[in-house]
């Protein structure tokens, strides 16, 4: 892979290259976007390495335009004959597509021109034996709980990506990105009555990952906290959502917000812009300077520049996330959240996006709760992005007297994200963690389905 520090000059002028030829073919626009990436995994059980792989890949993309068609081809061939290739077949394949009337590149008033380093690249890659130890050291401090009697596996990975993108409205732009990942496995007791759970961490900068042996050490007793759950009567109930699943929320509310969606009407908010959505003095951040940040950014994929933005303000549903074609479509500013790959138009998506601390801790959320649910680990996609309806299976452990009694399990949780989002309160133990994060929910009236 190309280094980003000596390299970036000579893709950003490949890519422009590839412009030029576009508009000496006949294209009346064009933009291109390269990712160059290694990867480096293992995986160990039982104190044994099971896998170590690493990959290393190039892939570009270019877009192209005839008046109000578009098309994009992509390659992983950057032989010259193939570059040639690539352009006469986007500008062939331009000149059949249907109109897009939503279509086209930015203004070139609407780019970034100079963007901060938001220290995303880690420049050291770890050794191989590092990345093995890391491992054995969180297995064998998992399988060291008590309890705990077989492993699933530790997996460490580490990656780096240089991202270049160039169009022929006059943006050229690139940065590299890295990151570093541990996670862990672990079953707890015998025969049918075994659980499984895991921890994982992932950064930017190998530095600053958790510590391995608290890593393992917290897979392991997740495990054996959740032995012999009990099931529990079908009931109408607070529920209180770890942060390992509240975010989950987030990510509904993502898609909900997407422009695209919008504008097909297909979102059950898209009547809903400026109005009350969600618990008074709720606010949720799309925040793509964060330093260190997993899904930070200098730009968009459409070379726009990007911006912190509230997107619920004190509950009030203040912005969608657009991208420069579903902002023309609602008639409206692009919010510069477009994301690409190399085959297939940008679309709209969210950087670091959290949902601010409240102002009691999770003790006090659960303390008042005489009976509930605490979810851990949710399985199944059953929510209707339509109607907002929320259907999905969980695990954890049930509520009593204001306490965590006991481990349940086999339950199903069921309500509308319409009204999950107005009763919900976050406590006060946001971690940024994910890139998309929300500390302790708690929803009020929501139905558990169990026996």
């Amino acid at each position: 892979m190309p280094s980003p520090s000596t390299s970036q000059s000579d893709v950003l002028n490949l890519l422009e290259d590839l412009i030029r030829k576009a508009k000496a073919a006949g294209a009346d626009a064009a933009d291109a976007v390269l990712f160059d990436s290694a990867s480096v995994s293992l995986s160990q059980r039982l104190g044994r390495p099971e896998r170590l792989e690493r990959s290393e890949s190039g892939d570009l993309g270019l877009r192209v335009f005839m008046g109000k068609r578009q098309a994009i081809v992509s390659s992983t061939d950057r032989s010259a004959r193939a570059l040639e290739e690539l352009v006469e077949r986007a500008v062939a394949m331009a000149r059949v597509v249907p109109e897009d009337p939503f279509c086209g590149l930015a203004d070139p008033d609407q780019l970034a021109r100079t963007w901060p380093d938001l220290d995303v690249c880690d420049p050291d890659e770890p050794s191989a034996d590092e990345m093995i130890e890391h491992a054995r050291i969180a297995e064998d401090a998992a399988r060291a709980v008590p309890g705990v009697t077989n492993s699933e596996g530790a997996d460490s990975g580490w990656s780096r990506s240089t991202i270049a993108i160039a169009a022929s409205n006059g943006f050229a732009g690139g940065y590299a990105v890295s990151r570093r990942s541990l996670a862990v496995s672990v079953l707890a007791g015998t025969g049918t009555g075994m659980e499984r759970d895991y921890e994982y961490d992932s950064k930017v900068y190998g530095a600053d990952l958790r510590a391995p042996a608290d890593i393992g050490r917290d897979a392991g007793e997740r495990a054996v906290r959740r032995l012999n759950p009990r099931k529990v009567k079908s009931q109408k109930v607070p529920v209180v959502f770890d942060p390992r699943v509240s975010r989950s929320l987030l990510g509904h509310l993502t898609g909900a917000i997407s422009g695209p969606a919008v504008a097909r009407g297909t979102s059950f908010l898209k009547d809903r812009m400026g109005q009350v959505i969600f618990a008074e003095g709720v606010t949720i951040v799309d925040d793509p300077y964060v330093r260190r940040g997993l899904r930070s950014r200098p730009f968009d994929a459409e070379g726009i520049a990007v911006s912190r933005r509230t997107v619920i303000d004190g509950g009030r549903l203040a912005t969608w996330l657009l991208d420069l074609r579903s902002a023309r479509q609602l008639g409206l500013e692009t919010t510069g959240n477009a994301t690409r790959g190399t085959s297939g138009p940008p679309g709209p998506a969210p950087s670091n996006f959290y949902m601010e601390p409240g102002k009691r801790s999770r003790d006090a959320i659960i303390g008042e709760i005489g009976s509930g649910l605490y979810v851990t680990e949710m399985m199944g996609s059953g929510v209707n992005g339509v109607t907002g309806d929320y259907s999905r299976g969980a695990t954890g452990f049930w509520i009593e007297d204001g306490r965590i009694a006991y481990p349940v399990s086999e339950l199903t949780v069921a309500g509308n994200l319409k009204d999950m989002f107005l009763n919900l309160e976050p406590a006060d133990d946001l971690e940024h963690r994910y890139g998309m994060d929300a500390p302790t929910i708690r929803v009020d009236g929501l139905t558990v389905a169990g026996t």
